[in-house]
């Protein structure tokens, strides 16, 4: 809880660096559920799409709040609950190993309909629905929302700079869900790299959760590198249509 008077809070240039760099680092965390609802919403109805994205956000903002108003609760997720070959596993350890299978599972499901299924018998065989998507984004919130809040209660320690920080990150990716979902959707070679970057972040669960911690660091270089990369290729696609379909035309 906050030690001193709001006024001091305000005028505190510490708390107010801790309030940034937590909510820089919360939004970069959360790209990881912009792309998984973005994937999820897009089996959905056009017109279904933005309000999964917004149910699917809402959910992940009351999730990280109650996780940060019950922090003695996550904090005990970190003590042992059994031992396996001579490691101890945490409840965090299980819920993290958990999710991270899950998010390869659905994306290594998702990639083979994509490259195996039917483009006419695509949507019937998922199978989606609205409360279906919701329920499968609620899950990874909760795997999302536990890595989130004790990278949060790591760098500070006053609750309030938390939850702002939270607030403020899930304002951010509200207003970028839908260009950023819209634009996966309209470029099938974006939606396949996405695809695979949660197969990385699933492989990082799983090895955070098994005490093989890789740097996120690493991750986010490695992600941040490839869209890149698929930017330019889009980038020199579009410059070189117009190109494409004039020659004809000048050639007759």
């Amino acid at each position: 809880m906050l030690d001193s008077a709001p006024m001091e809070w305000l005028s505190d240039p510490n708390i107010w660096l801790g309030l940034i760099t937590l909510t820089i680092l919360e939004i970069v965390l959360g790209i990881d559920n912009i792309v998984f609802i973005s994937i999820l919403s897009g089996k959905l109805p056009q017109d279904q799409r933005p309000r999964a994205r917004r149910v699917g956000l809402a959910l992940a903002l009351i999730m990280r709040v109650l996780l940060l108003l019950s922090i003695s609760w996550v904090m005990g997720l970190t003590a042992p609950l059994l031992t396996i070959v001579g490691r101890e596993i945490t409840g965090r350890d299980l819920i993290l190993f958990l999710g991270g299978g899950f998010l390869i599972f659905k994306s290594v499901r998702e990639i083979h309909e994509k490259l195996e299924g039917e483009p006419g018998h695509a949507l019937p065989s998922t199978g989606a629905t609205f409360g279906s998507v919701i329920f499968q984004i609620m899950l990874l919130d909760l795997v999302f929302s536990l890595d989130s809040v004790i990278t949060a209660v790591g760098m500070v320690q006053s609750v309030a700079i938390m939850v702002a920080a939270v607030l403020i990150a899930v304002a951010f990716m509200l207003i970028f869900v839908n260009p950023i979902s819209d634009f996966v959707e309209k470029h099938p070679t974006v939606k396949m790299l996405a695809l695979a970057f949660l197969i990385l972040i699933g492989v990082n669960l799983i090895a955070e959760a098994t005490g093989n911690h890789i740097p996120k660091g690493y991750t986010y270089f490695a992600m941040a590198f490839s869209v890149v990369v698929e930017l330019l290729n889009l980038r020199m696609k579009a410059k070189a249509a117009p190109v494409h379909l004039r020659s004809p035309m000048e050639e007759g």
